[in-house]
């Protein structure tokens, strides 16, 4: 990587290079996972040790720059918008928020980078599930307790359950795994369009949630009511 733009001769700003050097790092980082030296890093992606130092002063903090572009920037607020949105079917509501979210994350980069992370126990992947659980999961609970529980156990259920969030990890870890099969293991997918394997997992989990949710409230109620009796 030049100082200059290689086709125009151009001298690149500063924020655009960073850019390119950060594009790169993403590239490199998803491709090998984050035990590789500074050394080879510069060498593979095109610049000095010391310019790559000017723009990140450490390894650790050119990685911190990495997690940010691939994962928290591509968060967009109106999916929790979306999801809370009660004037759209509850079926409706998931089927959008799912293509969105996916457009957004279960990108080649996303998946590997997301799996080198956690191969690597850095915690990234556990700071990213903690966002994904306050911002998306537990708002799902709050709408299938909506949808599917009766008012009257409501008012008489605790806060949301840990048993609750892990119903709705079955639903968003069976999306997750699609891309996983597809990014990591390289598998031959069946050829149904994404679209239509996002309505069957919906609709199978809805199927389910619609008996299974109210009974797991109904009995986390009375376990509540229980303990403090």
């Amino acid at each position: 990587m030049n100082k200059s733009n290689s086709k125009t001769g151009v001298r690149l700003d500063p924020a655009t290079r960073r850019q390119q050097i950060l594009d790169a790092a993403i590239a490199y980082f998803a491709e090998a996972g984050f035990g590789v030296q500074t050394r080879e890093l510069t060498r593979r992606i095109g610049v000095s040790q010391p310019l790559l130092y000017r723009y990140f002063p450490s390894k650790q903090e050119l990685i911190q720059a990495v997690f940010d572009a691939v994962f928290m920037r591509r968060w967009d607020p109106s999916w929790e918008k979306l999801l809370h949105d009660r004037s759209i079917d509850l079926r409706e509501r998931l089927l959008q928020f799912y293509v969105l979210y996916a457009k957004a994350t279960y990108r080649p980069e996303w998946i590997r980078i997301y799996m080198y992370a956690g191969l690597a126990d850095m915690g990234f992947n556990r700071n990213y599930l903690t966002v994904v659980r306050k911002k998306l999961l537990l708002g799902m609970c709050e709408e299938f307790r909506a949808a599917f529980v009766p008012s009257r156990v409501l008012k008489e259920a605790p806060t949301i359950s840990g048993r609750e969030v892990e119903l709705v990890w079955n639903l968003h870890g069976s999306m997750f795994y699609w891309a996983v099969r597809q990014h990591i293991f390289g598998s031959k997918l069946s050829g149904t369009a994404f679209e239509d394997r996002t309505a069957d997992a919906v609709d199978l989990f809805l199927a389910g949630a619609q008996v299974q949710y109210p009974i797991i409230v109904a009995q986390e109620a009375k376990a509540a009511q229980s303990k403090s009796a």
